[in-house]
């Protein structure tokens, strides 16, 4: 059947004016919608950098991040600045001088408010409201890693996940895992005992950063999951090909070609996300088949979340697998990664500053005569836990607190459209001289000798494990899991840096060594 030539003119037509429909309506919905939101936060005398066409600050973030590559230069163990954010997060620092603790920038269309002011931080830790939530576009890139669980997720989703997670990291739980972690450790301590004797006897040059990630793992797999890290040794090795794939991109912002990314890159963190979810899968169904032949009444968190989503009446029967496997994912990385991390750079400062592990050790032998840690010995560390507490000032893992306003939000007397991203960047407010004092910038344990409430001038700035409704579940955990081992490891063994130690402190979804922490240790 032939068309005549009018009728294609005719389609070709329609067809060019549907596209023009569609630009006009983009126009209005998207680029007149972010210009609206720009105005609002401007009009309430919120300043900063001029954005440029679609791409809004995009381009001089990453010209500011370029000039400082080029800038940066080697930092040897005899000389560590612990001031990092003007390398790392160069463009939040420069307009920070330029625009004060508060001001607004943009991504493409999308609009941002930093908040650095303690005030505005502590009224963020007040709210209890679910108005404000995970950033929706930074959480959907990060789907891979995360799923859809209690880290990503929002509003009353999120409150349901929380509901069934939090209780499992109650303090009182925690404390019934010291034996456990504990044990988890003794691995790690024979391994550098060997390395010790390998090396001549007396000292060893070692890597710490993976040996502690197969420890956080060995606990969080044992603790959480009734198995030990042998048997998620995959899950682990692939969410960590996950994070570094994720790293290489600018995760945090967006890039120029508006979030879409290579075909090949797309299809390795697809097939990855895959591997992860149906090993995760074969690990809940072995673990409900190992209670079910032994008859066991102990329940750990997998088998709570696998009994809750069977329990939820609004979940089918995918959406209760998508429930226990997102958030297994998230424990899996979230719950070893960061306190790994953690642990990392509280041996690089002790091994800068041996006075503190002499400090910890005269404690230990105070508090436990016999050499073993147990739960009630715990409460008295207060050498180890300022050292902690201090470590994760200069040093947290998670760099940021990010919200997105779900709805209109009152923030201080700002008002915060639906839809604005907030920033707060954690080390610049643990590095304020103004609540901190001059020494900010220094390692001073003892800031802390009267806890956090007496260490500075306002309290509510001190944050490496979040603000408000949505601090980390796991913060219990991390502290506990912090002080058993690294008590353990002073205990055992003296360390300074070693000479191949590079300082360079690198953002990779959380801010971690980025050439791993080498120390030079020797058994006591």
């Amino acid at each position: 059947m032939e068309v005549s030539l009018p009728c294609l003119r005719l389609v070709s037509s329609l067809t060019l004016l549907a596209l023009v429909f569609f630009l006009v309506h983009v126009c209005y919905t998207v680029l007149l919608k972010s210009e609206r939101i720009k105005r609002k936060l401007r009009m309430q005398g919120i300043q900063g950098p001029p954005p440029s066409f679609l791409y809004g600050n995009l381009p001089e973030m990453q010209k500011i991040q370029l000039n400082t590559l080029k800038a940066s230069s080697f930092q040897a163990p005899d000389f560590i600045a612990h001031d990092y954010t003007s390398t790392v997060f160069p463009y939040f620092e420069q307009w920070r001088k330029e625009y004060g603790p508060v001001y607004t920038y943009s991504t493409g269309l999308r609009q941002h408010l930093y908040v650095n002011q303690p005030e505005l931080v502590k009224e963020m830790n007040q709210m209890i409201s679910l108005d404000l939530g995970k950033p929706s576009y930074l959480t959907k890139r990060m789907a891979p890693l995360l799923g859809n669980g209690i880290v990503r997720s929002n509003g009353l989703v999120w409150a349901q996940q929380r509901k069934i997670v939090a209780p499992e990291f109650y303090m009182d739980k925690v404390k019934g895992m010291v034996g456990l972690m504990v044990e988890s450790a003794q691995p790690l301590l024979k391994k550098w005992e060997e390395c010790i004797e390998a090396q001549g006897g007396i000292t060893a040059d070692v890597k710490v950063d993976e040996d502690l990630r197969e420890l956080s793992a060995n606990v969080i797999s044992r603790a959480c999951f009734g198995s030990s890290y042998s048997k998620g040794k995959q899950i682990f090795s692939k969410l960590r090909s996950l994070q570094q794939t994720f790293s290489n991109q600018n995760i945090l912002f967006g890039v120029t070609n508006f979030g879409f990314l290579p075909v090949k890159k797309q299809n390795k963190i697809s097939n990855l996300e895959r591997e992860v979810e149906s090993l995760i899968w074969e690990a809940v169904k072995e673990r409900q088949q190992e209670c079910q032949e032994t008859n066991s009444s102990e329940k750990d968190l997998m088998l709570l979340l696998l009994e809750g989503a069977i329990n939820d009446q609004s979940l089918g029967k995918d959406a209760s697998k998508s429930f226990v496997v997102d958030n297994c994912k998230t424990i899996y990385f979230a719950g070893h990664e960061s306190t790994a991390v953690a642990a990392s750079w509280c041996l690089m400062l002790l091994a800068l500053h041996p006075e503190w592990q002499g400090g910890i050790r005269k404690e230990l032998a105070e508090i436990s005569k016999d050499g073993l840690l147990s739960v009630d010995s715990l409460h008295h560390l207060k050498t180890v836990t300022m050292v902690i507490q201090e470590a994760l000032r200069l040093y947290p893992p998670a760099a940021f607190v990010s919200r997105e306003a779900l709805e209109e939000t009152q923030l201080g007397n700002i008002v915060v459209s639906k839809g604005v991203c907030l920033w707060t960047l954690i080390p610049t407010l643990h590095r304020d001289p103004a609540v901190w004092g001059s020494d900010a910038n220094e390692f001073k344990p003892e800031r802390f000798t009267w806890g956090v409430s007496k260490a500075c001038k306002c309290p509510q700035a001190y944050i490496p494990f979040g603000v408000g409704p949505r601090l980390c579940l796991g913060k219990n955990f991390a502290m506990v899991e912090l002080k058993v081992v690294l008590s353990l490891i002073v205990s055992k063994f003296s360390f300074s840096l070693s000479p191949k130690y590079h300082h360079s402190p690198a953002y990779r979804m959380i801010v971690e060594p980025g050439d791993g922490v080498q120390i030079l240790i020797q058994k006591i």
